[in-house]
């Protein structure tokens, strides 16, 4: 069953990105362009064959732009704003949740607003980075330096203990092992609309110790 896109999220994480400063709007829709540009031309030409220069020509900016943006190729392709969106959203969730109950209910928004306005770009990363080496290796260096930072920031938060905390940092890993389960779900064949309703099970299944 397919997870039904709450009007409400959608209009709340759009709003958030509309009340950036100016400035960092400007950067927004400068990344986007260029990731935009670098999703056609992977998918046209292959990610081995595509070059930053050819990226920044169909961007319109140079290859020292391209770089400001994007450290390196392959951050083009698993680099997103959705970390800032969600901590700000998991912060907003009542203090009596458990991080894990914190953390569905955060992906219950954050997931819709990614399907209504990234859906294209989502899939086409997921595959990539699926295919291709070097992405899966800086996916992984891309979880631990941000998103696993993030989430250890905010689970400590929650619980009252150091981000250095051995279960703090084991149980982040858990939850990040889980949402990998649950793309590569879909790359083997289930529907990119069940997505949601998969990460949720699988965040569910976890909060329960994953009994078997």
């Amino acid at each position: 069953m397919s997870t039904p896109l709450p009007e409400h999220a959608i209009d709340r994480l759009q709003d958030r990105l509309e009340r950036l400063p100016l400035r960092e709007r400007k950067k927004l829709r400068t990344r986007r362009a260029i990731q935009d540009q670098a999703l056609r031309l992977f998918e046209e030409q292959g990610y081995d064959e595509t070059t930053v220069e050819q990226i920044a020509a169909a961007a319109e900016i140079s290859p020292s732009t391209f770089f400001r943006y994007f450290p390196t190729k392959e951050d083009v392709v698993v680099t997103d704003e959705y970390d800032p969106i969600m901590a700000e959203l998991f912060r907003e969730q009542p203090a009596d949740l458990s991080p894990i109950e914190a953390l569905r209910a955060t992906m219950r928004e954050i997931l819709p607003q990614m399907y209504e306005t990234d859906l294209d770009a989502m899939t086409a990363r997921m595959r990539l980075t699926a295919c291709v080496p070097a992405l899966r290796a800086r996916t992984f260096e891309s979880l631990r330096e941000g998103t696993h930072a993030v989430l250890k920031e905010l689970v400590a938060e929650r619980v009252g203990r150091s981000q250095d905390d051995a279960d703090v940092k084991t149980f982040t890993w858990a939850v990040l092992g889980v949402l990998q389960a649950a793309m590569y779900e879909w790359l083997d064949g289930a529907p990119i609309e069940n997505l949601p309703a998969v990460v949720d099970r699988n965040l569910e299944f976890l909060s329960r110790g994953c009994p078997l």
